[in-house]
């Protein structure tokens, strides 16, 4: 009687072995998945910030409307510091954001923030 359960015990031990590939492949692919889907999301956020580059260069849209825009959605510190804005928590310290020559002469193709935006003094 011990020889039909011994074969039973090993086609057990063989679909165990097969269930535990298959879901390690699984993990595999879900976890592509996730790192394509990410890449097309930061693909589609260059080139709507491209877009917008290239409609405030163009004249389609002030930079005071892209950042006034952005005032409103930028919330972290770093993110804010590098379109020049105030920090939320504290009032304005520093003169408004000016276009600068370079960012009036650079070609459309090159989109360096910091090119874009420069301090002026009154």
């Amino acid at each position: 009687m011990t020889a039909p359960t011994a074969n039973l015990d090993k086609t057990i031990e063989s679909i165990t072995a097969k269930i535990a590939q298959l879901q390690a492949r699984r993990q595999k692919i879900e976890a592509r998945k996730r790192t394509l889907n990410s890449k097309s999301d930061t693909r589609r956020k260059i080139l709507v910030g491209a877009a917008v580059l290239a409609m405030v260069d163009r004249g389609e849209w002030s930079e005071a409307e892209m950042l006034a825009r952005l005032d409103q959605y930028l919330t972290r510190p770093d993110d804010r510091a590098l379109f020049g804005l105030p920090a939320l928590d504290s009032a304005p310290a520093e003169p408004p954001l000016q276009p600068t020559d370079a960012y009036q002469s650079q070609p459309s193709s090159d989109y360096g923030a910091d090119s874009y935006f420069s301090r002026t003094t009154e």
